[in-house]
């Protein structure tokens, strides 16, 4: 810390020496101050008298009775209690950032991730560090995967649909996918949890996602496996317009487990989808060349942690192993 006299010379003062000035402050006297700072008293009239050569000014009044601050003491004393206050709040905050109980958690994630799976993961972490900032972006998947590659994300919370090259991944849970439509549909003559067969998408009307997200790029691959193509298609990238447009009597859709809850407004009816079954891996993806902040570490260990917590998800999806990812 450097303060400056009119003169323009320089004066540095450690905050040792600032508690000092303002113990003997407090407690009106040398003796009464060493008590409290378990400090000798000759060490504090030393300290004192070395503070006011280097301001300039006299601090203190002495008498025989009691240690008075003068005017220029008074505005010395309101200065030091404002640096002092504020460097102890520095060192509490630093201190609970080693300690991973402070700081900022950043982290990308899918639209539908952020609404079904990672609340009961946000709500047990900030029961156990409440201090902790938790700051969540959703985006698509490519754009999930740049913000981590990029340093703007700690973490990312997605689904892995190719390996993810210098990036770790840690799978914690997947889903499964169903096929969403109207009341009336044909489909819906099936009996409640009975499979439908991706065969049976051949030809009909289709509303898909955009093909820059994930559950496109799924949807596409059980297609292909069982042989078929939908007839007409209708793209939408937002969830509930894809749901809307099903409603609408406009096509079937491929949904899965995690997205299902974002469609209930719709009133779609919904049949597992099988052969092939299609399962969406769910995990946490890092860039290990990067060091994590204890408070970030924190919260992977508890993603990593979460298959056996116990925390709720939605019909479809599961959590699993963990050491599945590894």
């Amino acid at each position: 810390m450097n303060w400056a006299h009119e003169s323009g010379e320089g004066m540095d003062l450690t905050i040792q020496q600032l508690r000092i000035v303002l113990a003997v402050a407090r407690e009106g006297g040398f003796t009464a101050a060493g008590e409290r700072m378990r400090l000798a008293q000759s060490s504090l009239s030393r300290t004192v008298a070395e503070v006011e050569r280097r301001v300039g000014v006299t601090l203190f009044e002495r008498t025989t009775r009691q240690v008075l601050l003068t005017p220029a003491g008074h505005e010395f004393a309101a200065v030091a209690e404002r640096i002092v206050g504020e460097f102890d709040r520095g060192v509490n905050h630093f201190t609970g950032f080693l300690a991973g109980t402070r700081g900022l958690v950043r982290i990308a994630t899918l639209p539908s991730l952020a609404a079904t799976l990672l609340p009961p993961v946000v709500s047990r972490y900030r029961r156990e560090r409440p201090d902790v900032r938790v700051q969540i972006e959703d985006a698509l998947l490519g754009q999930v995967l740049e913000r981590v590659v990029g340093g703007q994300a700690d973490l990312a919370v997605t689904v892995l649909t190719e390996p993810p090259g210098p990036l770790g991944f840690r799978q914690i849970a997947a889903d499964h996918f169903f096929c969403a439509f109207p009341p009336g549909d044909p489909l819906g003559r099936r009996r409640a949890g009975e499979p439908v067969p991706w065969a049976d998408l051949g030809g009909r009307e289709f509303i898909a996602f955009d093909r820059a997200s994930s559950v496109r790029i799924f949807a596409d691959r059980g297609l292909r496996e069982a042989g078929v193509r939908p007839g007409p298609v209708t793209e939408a990238r937002n969830i509930a317009a894809v749901a809307g447009l099903a409603a609408a009597g406009l096509g079937v859709s491929a949904v899965p487990g995690l997205v299902l809850p974002l469609i209930e407004f719709a009133r779609l009816e919904r049949r597992p989808l099988e052969r092939p079954s299609l399962t969406r891996p769910i995990g946490v993806v890092f860039d290990p060349r990067r060091p994590q902040a204890p408070a970030v570490r924190h919260f992977l260990e508890l993603l990593e942690a979460s298959p056996r917590l116990g925390l709720d998800l939605p019909e479809g999806a599961e959590w699993t192993s963990a050491a599945n990812g590894r």
